[in-house]
């Protein structure tokens, strides 16, 4: 009998170890991975370059505190700001702690401006974390059952219609900020369209409200920019990282530029953990790399190959409804629920994952090779087809 709490579903495999874009498991079967931890792993398993900082920097010092001065972070900060064009960066250990920060600043910035119930909007399928705040702002009840009453200050819209968010600005005068996934990913690796972030960076910026762009799944290169919002040209006034930043290690980050700078002073947030020798260095390691090696361009080419492979070898498959994505963040939905891939995939040697009941979600490594990338569009499509039942 485990001891483990409940709360995964967890398949029959446990890994031993892995190397770049392969995985296995404790039998000494090998499986091509195009999950990456959940977009976690940017640099695949084993990388030298990463493994080698880490070991160094655990050799050296794991943790001191933030009541004293980091190096590794203040480096960190300075390396992000430089590539997302934000000012300042609070570190934490996870995507939902990043969006609790985001959260707490939009309040304190409405708080600021005389508002005394500041509100969020936030879109329906979003996927923002399982802490209370971040449970509120998601938009999926079967995660929020149970679990009410829930944080309110939060007004729901539908994903990619700013006429929606038009119509509120007219009558809530509590709105102090929107939180946008760029991409959501647990809704089903759904993209916002071009015209509507940009068309919602004016409004938040008539209405002097917060833009707040969650990157915790989407940023970090994966999409073929080094952040999502890039690809629009935009600036956000707060964006949240995680996954992918550490390359494994668990870190998470809160940049904010613009209106949002300036707003914390010291009492108002912290975290044990957060920014940590190890974890930073692990971060500033996978930055790196990424740049060396020119896995935001490759990722780019690898996932339009991937999406087109696909869409070759699943040309008239009449339960295919769409395959989409950006870069490395692939969903293929289908006109039925299909869970029962992930064990199929499993028993074939191939770890996907399978989101909102009908979407296949990939997230290779950055480092997906051509070779990898043939390979697994050759067997998840005959799994899709197997499915499917087509011959």
């Amino acid at each position: 009998m485990s001891h483990l709490m409940n709360t995964y579903s967890r398949l029959p495999v446990a890994f031993s170890h892995g190397q770049g874009s392969w995985l296995t498991d404790c039998d000494g079967k090998v499986y091509l991975d195009a999950l990456a931890g959940i977009a976690v792993n940017t640099l695949g398993h084993n990388h030298p370059a990463l493994v080698s900082a880490i070991a160094a920097q655990a050799g050296r010092l794991l943790h001191s505190s933030n009541l004293y001065r980091i190096p590794q972070q203040e480096q960190l900060a300075d390396k992000l700001a430089a590539l997302s064009g934000m000012d300042e960066i609070f570190f934490c250990n996870s995507g939902c702690e990043a969006n609790e920060v985001a959260i707490k600043l939009a309040r304190l910035y409405g708080h600021r401006q005389g508002i005394a119930a500041p509100a969020t909007i936030v879109m329906e399928k979003a996927f923002h974390g399982r802490t209370m705040a971040t449970l509120s702002a998601t938009g999926n009840r079967k995660a929020q059952a149970g679990f009410e009453p829930l944080v309110s200050g939060f007004v729901r819209v539908p994903y990619n219609d700013l006429d929606a968010i038009r119509a509120i600005a007219r009558y809530n005068k509590n709105i102090v900020a929107v939180m946008l996934e760029i991409v959501q990913g647990e809704g089903g690796v759904n993209s916002s369209d071009i015209d509507f972030q940009r068309g919602l960076r004016a409004l938040c910026d008539d209405r002097q409200w917060l833009l707040i762009c969650d990157e915790v799944q989407c940023g970090m290169g994966r999409t073929g920019r080094w952040f999502a919002f890039q690809h629009a040209g935009i600036g956000p006034d707060v964006v949240t990282l995680a996954k992918g930043l550490g390359g494994g290690v668990p870190i998470g980050a809160c940049l904010v530029a613009r209106q949002a700078s300036g707003l914390f002073e010291p009492g108002n947030h912290g975290s044990t953990f957060g920014g940590n020798q190890l974890a930073t260095t692990a971060a500033l390691a996978t930055i790196e790399v990424i740049e060396q090696e020119g896995l935001i361009e490759h990722a780019l080419a690898i996932g339009t190959a991937i999406r087109a492979g696909l869409t070759r070898a699943l040309a008239g498959c009449s339960g295919l409804v769409t395959i989409r994505g950006q870069g490395l963040m692939i969903g293929i939905e289908l006109d039925r629920p299909c869970g029962e891939l992930v064990t199929r995939a499993l028993d074939a040697g191939l770890l996907i994952n399978v989101t909102a009941d009908k979407v296949v979600r990939l997230l290779p490594p950055l480092t997906f090779s051509t070779d990898e990338a043939h390979e697994l569009v050759s067997r998840l499509s005959k799994l899709i087809r197997d499915f499917l039942e087509i011959p």
